[in-house]
């Protein structure tokens, strides 16, 4: 009896040892490998076809930030509801810094609209901010309004009568007009479209009255005299609209919607990974020609910690949740 009590504390001690030796490996083995990272190709996953905004973006700064993290940085498309397929693929992927997924504001949006099999604010590990810019208000050029506050003025006098043109149901241009709508008190119609080039065609068509449009896409109808700017939704005024006022200028200064696109990786990412990448991108983002790129779009580059960009998209999925809760917004 003594002898099998022995020599079951000699194989419990021994067995302690492995243990302990096993775990000591594998520390040692995940902190060099968060060293040595990246060693291998990462993907940058995108929820948009290849062509639009999301997309230009994400391989701009993919082609950038390859040659300073020393690995390549390969953008994959995955389009469908809302850029939630490929949300839902890389925030389900390893923890290991090897997947990213390029957010755009709609990823706040998305949780007020649609069931999704993920936590928008707490699956995810906050990687880095890219770039902010503004909507810009615009009008079919024959409309009678030409200021923000003349067009309130009328939908004001007949409420229901105007309509806003979206790229979508659940879109972040939605959103943001109906977050006008209720900041202004008016109620204007919505009619949404498969996308934001119908919307802006039917707009200048003169077949909707005014659309919260993307810089890339509308300035250069602004500028060509098809559409006319009333405002733009930033509390800074646009570069190449020196005098188009803000929505804040225009009487409502506590309005303020801005169109940005960031970096997220799945819920725990090490801390180590998540600074490196934060590093890296904050470094892309002073490159000049990607400023220059950025301010041909009527973007800005905006570095943010980890920390701050995490702050910054629950602040957006609470404020959207209410905005969608008050106004009863859904997707039908």
């Amino acid at each position: 009896m003594v002898h099998t009590t022995r020599a079951f504390a000699k194989f419990a001690k021994l067995s302690l040892t492995a243990c302990v030796f096993s775990w000591f490996s594998l520390t040692a083995s995940s902190a060099a490998a968060q060293t040595n990272y990246p060693t291998k190709p990462i993907k940058l996953i995108v929820g948009f076809a290849p062509g639009g905004g999301s997309d230009l973006i994400a391989r701009l700064v993919a082609a950038k930030l390859g040659p300073v993290l020393g690995q390549s940085v390969i953008v994959e498309n995955k389009p469908g509801a809302g850029g939630n397929l490929a949300a839902e693929l890389a925030l389900k992927s390893p923890a290991d810094g090897y997947t990213l997924f390029l957010s755009a504001a709609s990823y706040t949006v998305n949780p007020s609209f649609y069931k999704l099999p993920f936590d928008s604010g707490n699956d995810m590990t906050p990687i880095a901010l890219l770039a902010r810019g503004p909507f810009i208000i615009a009008a079919t050029k024959s409309f009678p309004a030409n200021t923000l506050q003349e067009f309130v003025t009328l939908a004001k006098a007949s409420p229901g009568k105007y309509s806003f043109a979206t790229s979508g149901q659940g879109s972040i241009t939605q959103m943001a007009t109906e977050y006008f709508n209720e900041t202004a008190g008016i109620n204007l119609l919505h009619i949404p479209y498969k996308g934001t080039s119908p919307a802006l065609t039917d707009t200048v068509a003169g077949h909707t009255d005014i659309i919260f449009g993307t810089v890339a896409s509308t300035l250069p109808l602004v500028s060509t005299g098809q559409l006319k700017a009333l405002a733009v939704t930033t509390p800074k005024r646009l570069s190449a609209l020196p005098d188009v006022p803000t929505v804040m200028e225009s009487g409502y200064p506590s309005y303020e919607v801005t169109n940005w696109h960031g970096i997220i990786a799945p819920k725990g990412v090490p801390v180590a990974i998540q600074q490196k990448l934060n590093k890296a991108i904050n470094q892309v983002l002073q490159d000049k020609e990607m400023e220059k790129t950025l301010t041909s779009d009527g973007l800005t580059a905006a570095a943010l910690t980890p920390e701050q960009f995490g702050e910054l998209l629950r602040s957006e999925i609470a404020r959207w949740g209410a905005l969608a809760k008050s106004r009863g917004l859904s997707i039908k």
